[in-house]
């Protein structure tokens, strides 16, 4: 598959890691070496309720297989590029891959919750116009082993003394257009085998493919949905969302009250707040319109402005009146606060000036 750009979006014929491994598959893998079955439950219990980064601290496994796996299985394929840590706590990771792409992973601290942002694409395909992800276009797919090795990055920021509570596919690209790693990754992230992240913590933001998340309505997983509306009629969204010019906003109702009706689930509706553009009371009363179609609460975020994009961030009045506007009509809304403004944690922006 090729896009736009020219890259190749197929991740390079490599051995991957151990992380894409779910236990069966780990189980096939080292039967197909010899090792009995249990090896595979050791190895996993070390790498996720351990937190082991090497196989030489596996030390119940014969060294002759841990030797192996490091060199067929490696845990961590990724480098750390750059981190960055903001005034507010927030910690942002560029990782490298093998073949040289690089995606981003944040983590966000508060008094009761450590969550990580983790990419599902290298890149973007949707192209948002105020957001930095998609300025290269989409180069490749992150595996659902990739996923997991961001969160499990972010996990170990958090110390001993904290355990990572909440995970969220809100990084780089669009997790329902690289559908099968994404559920590859929560199934992993949420397993009592894997990470343990209970189901309701974990969150998809996706910027709405209708059929997509109906698939994902079926699924069984008790997982948030996000959908990334960012304008209340179809003539702005098209500006604004490039995909949008083939979903319009009755569609992505239509799917989140399906969403709603198989998992009892109600949908999360994320609106990025551009001074100027979308920002006005008006817009504000047509979002309260489409809420009230469905069973949803809104997210407001402020812009957090990217250098090279003619956007700016609202004015505090201004998202003030849209946020009273939306809560007088009866819309559970909330006002996201801002993180990270100082260390680029936007997505795509350290990225992007990595890559100059």
């Amino acid at each position: 598959m090729t896009i736009g750009n020219g890259h190749d979006t197929k991740r390079p014929n490599e051995l991957g890691s151990v992380f894409d491994l779910t236990p069966a598959a780990l189980v096939e893998t080292l039967s197909g070496w010899g090792e009995p079955a249990y090896r595979a439950s050791q190895i996993l219990e070390w790498m996720y309720a351990r937190g082991s980064t090497s196989y030489e601290q596996m030390s119940d496994l014969p060294k002759s297989l841990r030797d192996r796996l490091a060199e067929s299985l490696p845990i961590y394929a990724s480098q750390i590029v750059r981190r960055s840590t903001s005034k507010d706590d927030t910690v942002k990771l560029l990782v490298r891959w093998p073949d040289g792409a690089m995606s981003e992973c944040v983590l966000i601290p508060d008094d009761r919750r450590r969550t990580a942002c983790i990419s599902t694409q290298v890149g973007c395909p949707v192209g948002c116009v105020f957001c930095a992800s998609g300025l290269d276009g989409l180069e490749r797919e992150l595996t659902g082993g990739e996923i997991v090795e961001q969160a499990m990055r972010i996990r170990q920021l958090c110390g001993p003394s904290d355990r990572l509570s909440n995970v969220v596919f809100m990084g780089l690209g669009e997790p329902l257009a690289n559908y099968d790693a994404a559920i590859a990754a929560v199934r992993t992230i949420n397993a009592r085998w894997g990470m343990n992240v209970g189901a309701r913590k974990i969150t998809i933001s996706t910027v709405g493919l209708p059929k997509a998340i109906e698939r994902l309505a079926d699924e069984g997983l008790q997982i948030t949905l996000a959908i990334s509306l960012h304008a209340p009629n179809d003539e702005l969204r098209r500006r604004i969302v490039p995909w949008a010019k083939s979903i319009d906003v009755q569609s992505l109702v239509d799917a989140a009250n399906y969403y709603f009706h198989k998992t009892s689930r109600e949908v999360t509706l994320e609106y990025v707040l551009l001074g100027g553009l979308n920002d006005d009371p008006q817009h504000a009363r047509q979002l309260v319109e489409i809420a009230r179609r469905m069973r949803s609460n809104v997210n407001l975020i402020r812009y957090n402005p990217v250098a090279s994009l003619p956007f700016h961030r609202p004015t505090a009045e201004s998202s003030r009146i849209f946020l009273d506007t939306l809560r007088h009509a009866g819309v559970n809304t909330h006002l996201r606060r801002s993180r990270g403004t100082d260390v680029e944690a936007a997505c795509g922006q350290l990225r992007v000036r990595e890559r100059g």
